[in-house]
């Protein structure tokens, strides 16, 4: 999954972040409060956790240590206004893998969530290549050789959870939360007509790839085979 939990109560520097964030192919859900972001937290399995430290009811390493106390290990950068070293030491020892006071340069944030996102035990790629078509989400699109065509964020997304499976299946409510998040609504048929424009943009490049629906589990990326 290429989506991040964002937990910012400061609207303006949250829409700052997830602008910069989505300018990478990176989407994030944002969450103004600790309780909010626990729910969403033991819900999706975010690929990195963006928590800042002031938030209205209380300080963002007590979500830290509740989420380390409960065994999700999912890399998390601290954002905070606090720069002192004790400051910086009590984040770390909390379980945060990263750390950058305020004010910092978006740039940088991205650059150290992109790391964040390269740390897990299974490190992924960040341009996933599934059946030589590779995935780019800094540039919103996916290529085969020297063709290429563009994909909507919610399309990115899916073909990225899609492509870090490696042929696995994702299931069904997987790809939808990879697609779209907690925060939107989505139509009942939203996943099934953005598939079958990633089918069409599949063809577009000439690929052979296919995404196939595996009844009663979800979806899966294989290549010249018929839907099973």
């Amino acid at each position: 999954m290429n989506r991040i939990a964002l937990v910012e109560d400061h609207e303006r520097i949250a829409g700052l972040i997830c602008k910069a964030l989505a300018g990478a192919g990176i989407e994030a859900d944002t969450y103004g409060r600790l309780d909010h972001a626990w729910q969403g937290m033991t819900l999706l399995p975010y690929a990195v956790l963006v928590i800042d430290r002031g938030l209205p009811d209380g300080d963002g390493l007590d979500l830290l240590r509740r989420l380390r106390a409960d065994g999700r290990l999912t890399p998390c950068l601290m954002l905070t206004a606090r720069d002192a070293i004790h400051d910086r030491i009590d984040g770390l020892e909390a379980g945060a893998d990263d750390y950058l006071p305020k004010p910092f340069a978006m740039d940088e944030l991205v650059a150290r969530v992109r790391a964040l996102m390269r740390r897990p035990a299974q490190v992924r790629s960040l341009t996933p290549v599934f059946g030589g078509v590779e995935i780019e989400p800094t540039a919103g699109r996916m290529c085969l050789g020297d063709e290429s065509v563009s994909l909507a964020p919610a399309e990115l997304q899916l073909m990225l959870t899609l492509a870090h499976a490696g042929g696995t299946t994702v299931r069904r409510g997987l790809l939808e939360l990879s697609g779209w998040g907690l925060g939107e609504a989505v139509t009942p048929n939203a996943l099934d007509v953005a598939l079958h424009r990633l089918r069409r943009k599949l063809l577009a490049i000439g690929s052979g790839v296919q995404i196939v629906n595996v009844r009663g589990h979800g979806y899966a990326l294989q290549q010249g085979v018929h839907e099973v």
